[in-house]
């Protein structure tokens, strides 16, 4: 697939897609409408955004040889993903009372475990930092500021549609990077 210019138009998000059509540029047509959902579900914005996302990576990196709507698989992985989330909030709300709550910063890594890691971040900085410019601020500016996709489209002045498709363009170009050196 051509992430190169996520500022192109994507087609008109119509419902009916052969298998020969880029799941990407179609996912991108409908993100409003599958983070209006997730947001109504979970009640939380970045949240939300963060589903679509993974939404997003799981549609590409997914087999849609056969697959003639895209929208109903989009929405199929969101909801999945929406029940898996409350599940581990569940999970964690059992396992721990209260006044049990996990202290994250008192896990220990061993010396091998924070090798790794460190390897890890070296390649997404090496991803990072192959990406085009526009793309990368706004990578930046979504994982490692947390603005809203609002605020971002408005620092760099483009459009929110825009802020959507260069996060989508970095989330993949990321992802693939990180399971082509693994």
């Amino acid at each position: 697939m051509d992430f190169s210019d996520p500022d192109a138009p994507h087609g008109n998000g119509t419902d009916n897609h052969s298998g020969h059509s880029e799941p990407a540029q179609t996912a991108a047509g409908h993100y409003r409408e599958l983070h209006n959902f997730a947001r109504a579900k979970t009640g939380d914005t970045i949240l939300a955004e963060d589903l679509v996302q993974e939404t997003y990576l799981r549609a590409v990196n997914g087999s849609t040889g056969e697959l003639r709507n895209m929208r109903a698989f989009l929405f199929h992985i969101l909801n999945n993903l929406v029940t898996d989330h409350f599940r581990r909030l569940r999970r964690t709300r059992e396992r721990f009372s209260e006044h049990e709550a996990p202290d994250i910063a008192a896990d220990y890594h061993g010396a091998e475990e924070q090798l790794i890691a460190r390897q890890r971040l070296q390649i997404l900085q090496d991803a990072i930092d192959e990406l085009p410019s526009r793309c990368r601020e706004c990578f930046i500016l979504r994982r490692f500021e947390n603005l809203s996709h609002a605020e971002i489209a408005a620092r760099m002045n483009i459009t929110k549609s825009a802020v959507e498709k260069h996060l989508a363009a970095a989330t993949v170009h990321c992802t693939k990077r990180m399971r082509e050196r693994e």
